[in-house]
């Protein structure tokens, strides 16, 4: 790869690490290329020449997270056994963000879902629909080894971890307070023993 190349992939990936942290933190309707220049200290049409339009600098975002939490799941899989401490790790990923004072970037979208253009919704989606297919799946290895109980079907039980675990994020926030996550993910793990 040519010096030019390697050094507009870093820039991309600067633009990328600055834009995430601001938008876990206001939202994307709360930032601006303008934030995300000031904070690089490179000019707007910098900022254009790697991503366009805001749009495509939002999708790009979701996409990096995704495949992010995709291979934090990945690495849960392979160094973690037992279901219980799988949905436990998983549970503590959450917890490090909140504590680095930031929500979950998808669950910060979500919440501006109806005012994001379709890619990014669509991509925001996906996020989720991984999270439970894998949730899923440990639930119900969880339940077939005998180490996790939980009522309905495992699909539905994802669908509670992720909203206990987005919701309490959000009320840790709101609080600063990261123990109220932690706590209901204690809670929530120790109602599936």
């Amino acid at each position: 790869m040519k010096q030019a190349q390697v050094e507009n992939a870093d820039t991309a990936e600067r633009v990328l690490d600055v834009a995430e942290r601001l938008v876990q933190i206001r939202g994307f309707n709360g930032i601006s290329y303008a934030d995300v220049a000031a904070e690089l200290g490179v000019t707007k049409a910098a900022l254009h020449y790697h991503f366009a339009t805001k749009a495509e600098l939002g999708e790009a975002l979701i996409n990096r997270y995704t495949t992010r939490f995709a291979a934090a799941l990945a690495d849960i899989d392979s160094r973690v056994s037992d279901a219980p401490s799988k949905i436990s790790a998983y549970s503590a990923i959450y917890l490090d963000v909140v504590r680095d004072q930031r929500m979950c970037l998808c669950g910060m979208l979500a919440a501006e879902y109806q005012t994001l253009p379709g890619p990014m919704q669509q991509a925001i989606v996906r996020f989720f629909d991984i999270n439970e297919t894998w949730l899923e799946r440990v639930l119900r290895e969880g339940r077939h080894a005998g180490t996790l109980r939980h009522r309905g079907s495992a699909r539905s039980a994802a669908q509670i971890v992720i909203s206990t675990l987005e919701g309490a994020m959000l009320v840790a926030r709101l609080h600063d307070d990261p123990a109220r996550l932690e706590i209901a993910a204690d809670q929530l793990l120790a109602g599936m023993a």
